[in-house]
């Protein structure tokens, strides 16, 4: 792990393999992780030879905000193409979870051509989606912040895995919690405020990115509580030859619960992806 200094803050970094390539392997966590979601996938992506960055997102994991930081979708897109542009990152294999699905498709949005393939774990374009129950709370003035506010560590524990199947790990939802201190509380309440209708722009989206037909790989817990596993097969929308995977005893959090098997899913894909990538 290192740090970066980037648009007025510094964040935290996690990176593997060659150092000056200008394609990498870019990983956009949600809410409420970090860097720490990734580790061992950015490790497995160094260990094909490939560029691997993945980074706290401002407010999040350790990475504070800077002055006049826009806790938005878009704010948080220009925070992600900041980071991208010091590294001198010109194309990207997008991997994506959670709220960093909005985030990264809005990135790729303003850059279309330098998106080159992209991973979504339960996260993606939301056709028709309604606020999940803990998202309209968050959403709710006085509400939200009392919620924040009792939010104990037993009391996020109890939270998040009463609607995981296999129950997540206990390393992982520590460190969770961790870094949910009050700053990324108050981030949490002003990004789902600041955030509309979340299944807009889809059209757009696919008008844009729909005939590059770019290799995609969607990966879903079939018991997703926040954003239902029936979402998965929607990602074709925008990308129409996507590898598709319900996990059917994983929840919202794959990646931590069926580490081996998320891990296995995206090295192959991401070497089918590179090998189409253009020198």
């Amino acid at each position: 792990m290192s740090t970066l200094d980037v648009a007025g803050t510094r964040t935290r970094l996690r990176t593997a393999g060659p150092q000056d390539s200008a394609e990498a392997v870019v990983f956009v966590h949600g809410n409420p992780g970090s860097a720490d979601d990734f580790g061992r996938f950015v490790d497995a992506v160094g260990a094909l030879g490939l560029r691997a960055v993945a980074f706290d997102l401002p407010d999040f994991g350790e990475t504070v905000a800077p002055a006049g930081f826009e806790h938005t979708v878009g704010g948080y897109a220009s925070f992600v193409d900041a980071v991208l542009e010091t590294l001198a990152i010109e194309r990207v294999h997008l991997v994506v979870h959670d709220f960093g699905g909005p985030i990264g498709l809005a990135w790729s949005a303003g850059r279309p051509d330098r998106l080159a393939s992209v991973t979504l774990i339960d996260t993606g374009v939301l056709p028709g989606y309604r606020w999940h129950a803990l998202a309209r709370i968050w959403r709710t003035p006085v509400l939200g912040e009392l919620f924040q506010y009792t939010a104990t560590r037993p009391a996020f524990r109890m939270i998040v895995n009463r609607s995981e199947p296999r129950g997540l790990p206990r390393e992982f939802l520590d460190g969770m919690y961790d870094h949910y201190d009050r700053r990324t509380r108050r981030a949490v309440l002003k990004l789902y405020r600041a955030t509309g209708d979340p299944g807009a722009g889809g059209r757009e989206l696919a008008a844009l990115l729909a005939p590059r037909d770019l290799p995609a790989l969607v990966i879903w817990g079939e018991h997703d509580a926040y954003l239902a596993a029936e979402y998965a097969e929607r990602q074709r929308d925008v990308f129409p030859s996507a590898d598709v995977h319900v996990l059917p005893a994983s929840g919202h959090w794959p990646y931590a619960d069926a580490p081996e098997t998320v891990e296995r899913l995206l090295v192959a894909h991401l070497q089918k992806a590179a090998a189409l990538s253009p020198a």
